[in-house]
């Protein structure tokens, strides 16, 4: 497994890169249950290759700590009791230097059994890297929302870039058809991408471009978060109660809009893609303007025919299995199927998605409410 060991290291060394800004203090913070702190990531992803590949596959191994199991352990009913989301922020220890001491032994370990070119467990590997990679997004994000509700808006990193597009203010015809949709072909995908199988589509159009910060700049100066008309029931509730008046990140400072970025605070970029926006605010925004959200099936089809990638597109679809969809036996049979209610699909990829970890029929899923992730809106018709 020479070819997965070298991919192996690049990933694992790009988990700590991007915690390398960081502070002690940055490691353990955990401002809301949807953040997990960075220690924590560091320490789940290495969990993985422990408790899936080393403990039941290389003889003689030496487990790094037993009580690992039930800090790092995240959902996984079949390995074991764990602490519980909300309090992976009261975890002072295991310290930062524990968790990068555990890294260093499970990747020591991982190393000798890679050197055995053993293929039996290819396809066990190549999940816990794209495992480990959507945590490196996971990461970057919860940095994000850490350091972004820090009141002196710190710098992560003043040299890093923004997603841009090329605006092209183009609508994209599809014609009526039955189209074949899902994965298919070499390589890795997630379960939830199987099997490929045809759907039936109506007539439609999708915007060639992304909705820009200034376009929903002109949703927000026409009331838009004041006009019940635009919203459903429930985020309309959501609105309200929670008081939303702008998407995450963006401050009305002296009726100027500023936006905190990983470069920390800035005036707002009206040409730059919108991002971090719940459901319930794209589906408004689309019934502002008499559009609608693409469906994912409509997306998969149209993505040949624009550029995605800058942002996690909102669809109209729900989070559902596939035809002839099957969880795998034991604990890895739980990665996705147990997740399919009351989600939405995304579609594409964002600005911090590890490289080579996108496709166009990659299913991310979260909840409506959810705006932490770098979303944005694509408008459909």
């Amino acid at each position: 497994m020479k070819e997965i060991h070298s991919i192996f290291k690049e990933v694992r060394q790009q988990s700590e890169k991007i915690c390398q800004p960081l502070q002690t203090e940055d490691y353990v913070l955990q401002p809301i249950v949807d953040v997990s702190p960075p220690k924590w990531h560091l320490g789940h992803t290495t969990w993985f290759f422990e408790t899936f590949v080393l403990k039941p596959h290389m003889e003689g191994y030496r487990e790094f700590d037993p009580n690992y199991n039930f800090v790092f352990n995240s959902y996984y009913e079949t390995v074991g009791a764990r602490v519980i989301r909300t309090d992976r922020g009261n975890l002072s220890r295991p310290t930062v230097a524990d968790v990068y001491a555990y890294r260093a032994h499970v990747d020591e370990a991982m190393s000798r059994f890679l050197e055995k070119n053993n293929n039996d467990l290819k396809d066990l590997l190549l999940l816990g890297l794209n495992h480990e990679q959507q945590h490196q997004e996971l990461l970057c994000t919860d940095i994000k929302y850490i350091l972004g509700h820090n009141p002196l808006f710190p710098s992560y990193d003043v040299h890093f870039l923004d997603a841009k597009q090329m605006m092209s203010n183009k609508w994209i015809a599809i014609s009526e058809n039955i189209y074949e949709v899902g994965f298919e072909g070499e390589g890795f995908c997630f379960d939830n991408e199987l099997n490929r199988h045809k759907v039936f589509l109506n007539e439609f159009s999708v915007s060639s471009d992304l909705v820009t910060n200034g376009d929903f700049l002109e949703f927000i100066k026409d009331g838009g978060y004041q006009d019940f008309r635009h919203w459903h029931a429930e985020g309309w509730d959501w609105v309200n109660t929670q008081k939303i008046q702008a998407p995450l990140y963006w401050h009305l400072v002296d009726n100027e809009w500023w936006i905190y970025t990983l470069r920390g605070l800035e005036k707002i970029d009206h040409s730059l893609p919108l991002c971090h926006v719940s459901y319930y605010e794209a589906y408004a925004f689309a019934s502002w303007k008499g559009c609608r959200l693409p469906t994912e099936f409509e997306w998969e089809v149209a993505a040949t025919q624009f550029d995605w990638g800058k942002r996690w597109e909102w669809t109209e679809s729900a989070y559902l299995p596939y035809p002839g969809f099957t969880r795998a036996p034991g604990a890895i049979g739980e990665y996705n199927g147990k997740f399919m209610v009351n989600q939405k699909i995304l579609r594409g990829a964002s600005e911090v998605t590890a490289e080579g970890h996108s496709r166009i029929t990659y299913r991310n899923f979260f909840h409506t409410f959810l705006r932490w992730q770098y979303t944005g809106i694509r408008l459909a018709k």
